[in-house]
């Protein structure tokens, strides 16, 4: 996990083209510190150096926070949902007419039905492949 974090944390810094010196110190902290974390060495970084870290580098602090094991699937799905829907719905600014709005809830309907099409087709190749003799 802490590799992925590591090789995380060097890949945004050689992508930016920036020195160890140039990411660490408007992270606060070490050259020594940050060469540590790219390597995987250390065992648990700090979730305050993380968020500084995701700021100087531009990447995704729940994803740090994911790759240095703080988070499981769960736990970032449900920090995923409270970012999103702190964020204004996109229509909020639209005036759309009443056609407008029962074409938008019919889309919606349709996007649900495909995802339960999908879901079903992929419980069903499961079932089947359980069934089926090696």
């Amino acid at each position: 996990m802490l590799i992925k974090l590591g090789s995380k944390l060097l890949e945004a810094r050689k992508e930016r083209r920036e020195s160890l010196e140039a990411v660490a110190k408007p992270a606060s902290i070490s050259t020594t510190y940050l060469q540590k974390l790219e390597r995987g060495e250390i065992n648990s970084p700090s979730p305050r150096v993380l968020a500084r870290l995701a700021v100087v580098l531009d990447v995704p602090y729940l994803l740090l926070m994911e790759l240095a094991g703080y988070l499981n699937e769960e736990q970032l799905a449900k920090a995923r949902v409270s970012i999103e829907s702190s964020l204004p719905h996109p229509l909020v600014d639209q005036q759309l007419t009443p056609e407008e709005w029962r074409a938008v809830g019919a889309f919606i309907k349709y996007l649900f039905a495909q995802r339960k099409k999908v879901t079903a087709d992929r419980n069903s190749s499961q079932r089947q492949r359980r069934i089926q003799p090696k």
